[in-house]
């Protein structure tokens, strides 16, 4: 499973994170299931790979990682401002990549975008989520949405 990130909001809610702390958000708060391996991945989208076993969904990981990402920003974020939502928006990889490069999405992969935006239902709609997932098999996609800090 890869990751990357979109930072969509002010970084007057809570700073914006380099690759490098990106990474260090889901190695720490990931740390206590010991089946579930993160590195970092040389690509211009993708930031980090996560390896995890079988006997978890693709969806259970992206559950985990909004709670990791949850459980750091509430530590970060400015009082004065509402929290801001995060959405971890899966997908399976099911055309051929674009690229031979091992830290390119390849087919049958999951693409896993981590976004910290001020509306989720906003962006959701900005990018066209619905018309995105139309047609697409329900096992291939997942959307988990994490508002008002829930």
């Amino acid at each position: 499973m890869l990751l990357s990130h979109n930072f969509d909001i002010s970084s007057e809610i809570f700073p914006e994170l380099s690759r490098e702390e990106f990474i260090q958000i889901f190695k720490e708060g990931l740390s206590y299931n010991q089946n579930i391996a993160c590195g970092l991945v040389n690509n211009p989208h993708w930031i980090l790979e996560l390896i995890f076993p079988p006997e978890l969904s693709p969806s259970q990981v992206g559950e985990m990682c909004g709670q990791a990402l949850l459980q750091k920003r509430l530590t970060q974020k400015n009082k004065d401002v509402p929290m801001a939502d995060i959405l971890i928006l899966g997908g399976k990889k099911t055309t051929p990549a674009t690229s031979s490069s091992p830290h390119s999405l390849q087919l049958g992969e999951w693409g896993v975008d981590v976004v910290e935006t001020a509306s989720g239902a906003q962006f959701l709609t900005s990018i066209g989520w619905e018309t995105v997932i139309a047609g697409k098999p329900k096992d291939s996609i997942f959307k988990i949405e994490l508002t008002n800090g829930e």
